[in-house]
């Protein structure tokens, strides 16, 4: 039996129209924002109800799980890295409940290898953060039609040394909650070292 602490926060709207995105905005009007970080899922919440969407928010897949199974969602974004189980297995879950339901993976430190597994497993599209609801909408309008997923494990690129630098980089400071002075002290460099590379283009 599932139990949360509190109630989980809902957002309700009326129903409007966004150029910009294709297929979400046309034929959806709900969608479920899974992620540990208040502050990025209360943003996204807010400007997803301001486009029209019924918005259903979780910190973690325990409350996704609860929320989702009350009342499923079109649209469901998941947050890869979360306290407790992860937003693929999530992904699966949530996917059982509702087959008919689109889900988008969001990640602050995805891979090219998570990536491909978020799409195998059902998953439309992986997007990383930072991301607003522009971002999401037009990579659901998107799909997986920009993803080329290989036929085996072996096809799976190895990452560069950039990108595998940028992916831990990230992967502390989401650690940190976005602490920038705390990331930089575990990874050992100055805090202006880091916020060089953060200012960075992703690789």
């Amino acid at each position: 039996m599932v139990t949360v602490k509190n109630e989980v926060p809902s957002f309700e709207g009326k129903m409007s129209s966004h150029p910009e995105a294709h297929i979400a905005p046309l034929t959806a009007s709900s969608i479920l924002l899974v992620d540990d970080s208040i502050v990025l899922r209360d943003r996204l919440a807010m400007a997803f109800q301001e486009r029209g969407f019924r918005v259903a928010v979780a910190s973690n897949a325990e409350e996704a799980l609860l929320v989702f199974s009350r009342n499923p969602t079109q649209l469901a974004v998941l947050d890869l890295r979360m306290p407790g189980m992860p937003g693929l297995s999530l992904l699966q879950e949530l996917k059982a409940i509702s087959p008919s339901t689109e889900f988008l993976i969001l990640s602050g430190f995805g891979s090219i290898a998570t990536a491909i597994d978020a799409i195998r497993l059902g998953a439309i599209n992986f997007l990383p953060k930072p991301a607003d609801a522009d971002d999401i909408l037009n990579a659901f309008a998107r799909g997986g039609s920009e993803v080329d997923v290989p036929d085996n494990d072996e096809e799976i690129p190895v990452p560069t040394l950039a990108q595998a630098e940028w992916e831990h980089i990230h992967r502390i400071l989401s650690d940190c909650g976005g602490n920038i002075s705390e990331a930089a002290r575990r990874l050992g460099i100055h805090r202006r070292s880091l916020q060089r590379k953060l200012r960075k283009r992703a690789p």
